[in-house]
């Protein structure tokens, strides 16, 4: 929760409410009747609505009581949209005054635990039921795993409403579609029995390693059309618009039109709502989109697929903050449906899915994954230190061949690992890196004859000077997207370089000669596969001080060298990284499964996720430590810190926590349990918080489930 939520919590009222509640709980005391303090007349059936309030407040994380006036009776169903009033104290028994607040009708009721007397709905805001019993339950049982709100999990879950779009009708469902041929699942040893298997309405659960190659979008709408053809639903998360965009088109073309809706903000708020008011009412059965798709309503879910599942875009960084992978994990355990996590790489807690036999592994034979892959050659670092051409143009000759060549057949992928010109610098003499005067932020180059810039701040510094040898010129630690580009411009002075990254992204280049220089995650598409990709820098992502440095430098060179033509068409890989490295051989042989194996029986080794599950406390030292001391963790939690915060002001948003205050020191301390103990871990936690919470002792503080980012 956020400092910011802490401080907007209302005095008294809740607290005490609960406190009544409680006390008249224990002691078996009579239930009031419901009445409104405005006297208004009551509904006749059910004239209790216990509601959940749109306030996402670990303290306040509870249904709350109100009663339905005899008006809304027919509107004020479950799962609806109202206004209450909240917030205010107690005097005599009544809640008076407060202010209006949006929540959810979770349920009707006969009578009420509160003694006194209850306030009233203010308003139905809309009559469409769209917090269901089933998706209600999947948002408590998120919050459960994340120990977070569940109010917070129902934005995440809910678009906002448009009102206009519920005003038009949603189309009549169409029947399912005839199951699919295997396609392109015939390469894979399984493949064309799990297809058969969900079109049977069989719910198996499959970690499928895809070929490289332009295939996977149709091989993954093939199985979303397998479940639909028996009449089930199906559900696709992919970590962008662009993948979502390509599973679309495949899944038209397999199924036709109207049986499925793409969920994306591309789409626009009010188209978005409308789509997602179809699946709700079950107008259509099939979804493809983004993260928040994941908790998509669909009816009768037959299967829910995640494409890519280590790719940070798939975890929300709005509190709790919960990854799609374990949304759709959560649900294929309670909808009792097939799951399919899918990619070119395969993320470790994949691999822990089928070593603890949870799911089975899905992959090509390894002569077919030669054939597809293209051939990767390594330049090391040594060789590059030496190279002539690598001090030219930041290419070593090898690589500088291999763009030449590919170059006569057709495009070039060029992958850096920075975006810019010149994310990081340092003095040329001494090596020390160069800082902002003003705020220490690091100094960035935005281009060869322009002013340097702090990346903080953003003030320009025209007449930098080393504060530690008094030097004026500055190198480049990092080299960025744009000065490749302008690099690979001046080494080949006749071919077109065309640049993708955050500001831009190419969805698609031509197949014609061209330098294609992209950042991570923003490669287009080439329409027939490159000829030849380039994997720069291999160092910034292997040297990362990070536990998944490794499995995420495989990962986007994966998906990178994936577009390229395999090697029995030519196809090429280099990679500028250590050849000894243990990711850099896996490229070599293509064997993203395996390496994932590797890390997860060191992992297990060593106590890491996902073999143990992991939290993290942030926030000033004493407060940390007061606050793990006070938690009741269970007694298998093992304390791991304190130690200093690297940058808690640049936390995950979302989080509970607004970063340091002037002068102040932030620390982190990691907590590990065994397998088993993270949902107790979990509740532990969320107590203490809510706890603290109420209370108003002590300054904010951040807690994560499953962080990411353990060095």
């Amino acid at each position: 929760m956020t400092s910011d939520d802490d401080r907007e919590a209302e005095p008294g009222g809740a607290e005490q409410l609960a406190l009544i509640r409680e006390t008249v709980r224990k002691a078996g005391g009579p239930r009031a009747r419901p009445r409104t303090w405005r006297g208004a007349a009551l509904a006749e059936e059910l004239p209790v609505a216990r509601v959940l309030v749109d306030k996402g407040l670990l303290h306040l994380d509870r249904l709350f009581d109100y009663a339905v006036p005899a008006a809304m009776d027919a509107e004020a169903r479950p799962g609806v949209r109202v206004r209450v009033r909240f917030g205010a104290g107690e005097r005599e028994g009544r809640r008076e005054g407060g202010g209006l607040i949006n929540g959810y009708v979770v349920e009707r009721r006969a009578d009420s635990d509160f003694p006194g007397t209850l306030a009233p709905i203010a308003q139905v805001l809309s009559p469409e039921p769209v917090l269901g019993a089933q998706l209600l339950g999947l948002c408590q049982a998120v919050a459960d795993r994340y120990a977070g709100a569940l109010a917070d999990v129902v934005q995440l879950a809910l678009p906002p409403r448009m009102a206009r779009a519920e005003k038009k009708p949603s189309p009549d469902p169409l029947p399912p579609p005839p199951a699919p041929a295997p396609g392109g699942w015939t390469r894979y040893g399984n493949g064309p029995g799990l297809l058969a298997a969900l079109a049977d309405g069989g719910g198996p659960r499959a970690v499928w390693t895809a070929l490289p190659g332009p295939g996977w979008p149709d091989e993954l709408a093939r199985a979303l059309a397998a479940a639909l053809a028996s009449g089930r639903g199906a559900l696709a998360v992919l970590p962008d618009g662009r993948a979502a965009a390509r599973v679309d088109a495949a899944l038209t073309a397999l199924v036709g039109r109207g049986r499925h809706v793409l969920l994306t903000a591309d789409a626009g708020p009010e188209a978005r709502y409308r789509r997602w008011l179809a699946v709700s009412r079950g107008a259509v059965r099939g979804v493809v989109g983004t993260r928040a798709a994941a908790f998509a309503p669909v009816r009768d879910l037959g299967l829910a697929a995640i494409w890519d599942d280590a790719d940070t875009a798939h975890a929300d960084d709005r509190a709790p903050q919960p990854h799609a992978r374990e949304v759709l994990a959560l649900r294929a355990a309670r909808e009792h449906t097939a799951l399919l996590v899918g990619g070119h790489a395969c993320s470790v807690e994949a691999a822990r899915y089928v070593e603890s036999g949870w799911a089975q592994p899905v992959a090509a034979p390894r002569e077919t994954v030669r054939a597809a892959a293209p051939l990767v050659r390594t330049v090391g670092d040594s060789e590059q230190a030496r190279d002539a051409a690598a001090r030219a143009a930041r290419l070593p000759t090898l690589a500088w061949q291999v763009a030449r060549d590919g170059l006569r057949a057709g495009p070039v992928l060029v992958q850096v690992p920075r975006r810019g010109y010149a994310p990081r610098l340092a003095c040329a003499r001494c090596r020390t890196p160069a800082r902002c005067a003003r705020c220490a932020g690091p100094l960035v180059g935005e281009g060869r004859r322009q002013a340097l810039g702090c990346g903080w701040c953003a003030a320009r510094e025209d007449a930098w000077r080393c504060p530690a040898c008094g030097g004026t010129r500055l190198r480049a630690q990092v080299v960025g997207a744009r000065r490749t580009a302008e690099e690979l411009g001046r080494a080949f002075p006749s071919v077109p370089v065309r640049t993708s990254g955050r500001d831009h992204v190419l969805a698609q280049v031509p197949d014609a000669p061209a330098l294609v220089v992209s950042t991570p995650g923003a490669e287009p598409v080439a329409e027939h596969g490159y000829a030849a990709a380039l994997l720069l820098d291999g160092w910034a992502l292997l040297n990362r001080p990070d536990l998944r440095a490794g499995e995420e430098a495989l990962r986007r060179w994966l998906t990178a060298a994936a577009l390229v033509r395999g090697s029995a068409e030519g196809g090429v890989t280099a990679v500028v990284a250590d050849p000894a490295q243990r990711p850099v051989q896996a490229l070599v042989r293509w064997d993203p499964a395996g390496f994932a194996r590797t890390e997860l029986g060191e992992r297990a080794e060593l106590g890491f996720p996902p073999v143990s599950r992991m939290a993290a406390v942030w926030g000033p030292g004493e407060a940390v430590t007061a606050f793990v001391g006070a938690a009741g963790l269970p007694p298998s939690t093992e304390v791991l810190g304190p130690v200093p915060a690297p940058d808690p002001a640049a936390g995950p948003r979302g989080a509970a926590g607004g970063g340091a205050a002037p002068g102040e020191t932030w620390e982190r301390v990691l907590l590990r349990v065994p397998p088993g103990h993270g949902a107790a871990l979990a509740a532990a936690l969320k107590t203490a918080q809510a706890a603290r919470m109420a209370r108003r002792t002590g300054p904010a503080l951040r807690i994560r489930i499953d962080p990411p980012d353990i060095g």
